[in-house]
C-alpha cells in the first residue's frame, strides 16, 4: 500500500528486548517523519509568535502622542498570547473530535494548512486587534494538530516502540523551536544594518512553509488500522463524543487529571518560561543604550539575543523531554512526571529571580528549558494511554487543550502581576515570574490521583 510495509498486529510486550526502534519498518519510519514535522512546524509557529511579540507590539501600539511604554508592551504582550492560547484550546477541542470521527490524517492535514496559512496574515496585521484575531484563527490549527499527531502515531506503532517514538516525536518540536529561533537570529541582524525593516512581519510570512508539508502527506498517509476498525465496528456512532468521555467513570477521571497535569505544564511554559525572551530583553537593552546605538539597531539587536535565548532553551528541550522518556521507561509515568514538576519549579525561579549577565544565559535558560519542555514528553507519552481509540484524539485534545482556557489567563496573569502588583519593585518581570512558579505544585498535586500506565498496551 503506498509503497510502505503495511504496519502489522502490535506483538506481545517485551520491555527486556534489544532497541526499540529495530522495532519499526519502512511505514513506521514514514508516519513519525511526517507527524514529528508538522508538529516541528507547528511550533516554529508558536515560537515566532513569541520572538515576534514584543517588537509586534511596540509597531502595533504606536499611537499620534508616541510609542507605548515598556509596560503598555508587556500588558497588551500578555493579552495577544492569551488570545492565541483560546484560539489554540478552541481548535484543539474541534479537532480533536475531528480526528476520532473522520480519521488521524485528514485532520492532520486540515490543521497544518490552517496555522501555516493564518500565520502569514499576521505580517499583514495594522493595529493590536486585527493582529490578535489573525492569531486566534492560527491557534485553531495549532491547538488541532497535537492531538491527531500523537494518536496517529500511537496507533501506528508496535506497543514497545510507542513511548519511545512518542518522546522522539515530542522532542523533534524542540528543533523547530531551534529553526524559529535562527530565523529570529538573521533577521535580527539583517534589521540591525538596516537591510530590513519590521523583522517581525517577515518571520510571519516565513512561517506559511508548512503548507508545503499538507501537499506532500495528502496521498501517501493513511488511516491507522486501529481506527479504521473502530470506525467500521460497533462503536462508529460513539467516535469522538465528549458524552461518551463523560459519561464512563474510568475515562472522565482520566481526562480531569490529564487536563490538570496539562494546565501545570502549559501555564509554567506559556505564562512564564516563554517570557524569558522578554527578560533577556529587559536585562540586555541598558547595556545597548549605554553603547550609543540608536533605536533600530537597539531593536535588531534585541531581536537576535532573544532568537540566542530561545535557542538555549530548545536545545534544552530536546534533551529534557527525550530524558524524561528513558525515566519513565525506568521509573514509570507518574514519578517522572513528580521529578520534572519540581526541577520546573526550581530552574523557572533560579533563571527569574538570577540571570543578569551574558553568560548565564547559555546555562540558566537550557537548564530551564530541558527541565519546563520534559513536561511535554510526558504529555505525548501519557495522554494517548489514557483512553480508548474511539475517544483517544477527544480525549488528548481535551487533556492539552482544554487547560489553556484557563491557562490563558496565565500570561495576562503575568502582564498585571507585572503592571499592576510589583510595578513599584525593581524590575517587576522578575517578582512576577517568580510569583507565578507555584503553578508547578499543581501538576505535583494531581499525581496521586493518576492512574500508572508504563508497559502497558492502548486500550482499546
Amino acid at each position: 500500500m503506498h509503497g510502505f510495509d503495511a504496519a502489522g498486529p502490535a506483538r506481545p510486550l517485551d520491555w527486556a528486548a534489544g532497541p526499540w526502534y529495530r522495532e519499526l519498518n519502512r511505514y513506521h519510519w514514514f508516519v513519525l517523519v511526517v507527524a514529528a514535522l508538522g508538529w516541528l512546524f507547528d511550533t516554529m509557529d508558536q515560537q515566532l509568535f513569541t520572538l515576534a511579540r514584543v517588537p509586534a507590539m511596540k509597531e502595533l501600539l504606536v499611537t499620534p502622542e508616541g510609542p507605548p511604554d515598556d509596560k503598555m508592551v508587556a500588558e497588551y504582550g500578555g493579552y495577544a498570547t492569551s488570545i492565541f492560547l483560546i484560539g489554540w484550546a478552541t481548535g484543539g477541542l474541534a479537532f480533536g473530535v475531528l480526528g476520532d470521527r473522520i480519521g488521524r490524517a485528514k485532520t492532520m492535514l486540515l490543521t497544518i494548512l490552517i496555522y501555516s496559512l493564518c500565520t502569514g496574515l499576521s505580517a499583514l496585521s495594522r493595529g493590536f486587534w486585527d493582529f490578535a484575531f489573525y492569531r486566534f484563527i492560527t491557534g485553531l490549527g495549532v491547538g488541532g494538530e497535537f492531538a491527531v499527531g500523537v494518536s496517529l502515531v500511537a496507533e501506528v506503532m508496535p506497543d514497545r516502540a510507542r513511548p519511545f517514538a512518542l518522546g522522539l516525536l515530542q522532542a523533534l518540536s524542540a528543533v523547530g523551536n531551534i529553526t524559529a529561533a535562527v530565523i529570529s537570529m538573521g533577521l535580527g541582524h539583517l534589521e540591525t544594518t538596516g537591510d530590513i525593516k519590521s523583522a517581525w512581519r517577515i518571520m510571519f510570512v516565513v512561517g506559511m512553509v508548512p503548507a508545503l508539508l499538507a501537499i506532500l502527506i495528502r496521498r501517501r498517509l493513511k488511516e491507522p488500522e486501529r481506527w479504521q476498525r473502530t470506525a467500521t465496528g460497533a462503536t462508529q456512532k460513539r467516535l469522538g463524543s465528549y458524552a461518551e468521555l463523560f459519561g464512563d467513570p474510568r475515562w472522565r477521571k482520566n481526562a480531569i487529571v490529564g487536563l490538570l497535569l496539562a494546565f501545570s505544564g502549559v501555564v509554567g511554559l506559556w505564562g512564564i518560561g516563554f517570557f524569558s525572551a522578554d527578560l533577556i530583553r529587559l536585562v540586555l537593552r541598558p547595556r545597548f543604550e549605554a553603547q550609543g546605538l540608536d533605536a533600530a539597531q537597539v531593536a535588531g539587536k534585541l531581536t537576535f539575543w532573544a532568537g540566542v535565548s530561545s535557542m538555549m532553551l530548545n536545545i534544552g528541550a530536546f534533551f529534557g523531554i527525550y530524558a524524561f522518556t528513558y525515566l519513565t521507561n525506568l521509573t514509570g509515568r507518574k514519578p517522572a512526571f513528580a521529578v520534572a514538576f519540581v526541577a520546573a519549579m526550581l530552574s523557572t525561579a533560579l533563571v527569574f529571580g538570577y540571570l543578569r549577565e551574558f553568560s548565564q544565559i547559555f546555562w540558566m535558560i537550557p537548564l530551564m528549558g530541558f527541565c519546563q519542555l520534559a513536561l511535554f514528553g510526558g504529555y505525548a507519552i501519557y495522554f494517548p494511554e489514557l483512553f480508548p481509540t474511539h475517544l483517544r484524539s477527544t480525549g488528548t485534545s481535551f487533556c492539552y487543550n482544554v487547560g489553556r482556557f484557563v491557562a490563558a489567563l496565565g500570561p495576562t496573569a503575568l502582564g498585571l502581576l507585572y503592571t499592576k502588583v510589583y510595578f513599584d519593585k525593581d524590575e517587576p518581570m522578575r517578582w512576577a515570574g517568580v510569583t507565578m512558579c507555584s503553578v508547578f505544585l499543581l501538576g505535583l498535586a494531581v499525581l496521586p490521583f493518576a492512574p500508572e500506565t508504563k508497559g502497558q498496551p492502548l486500550p482499546e
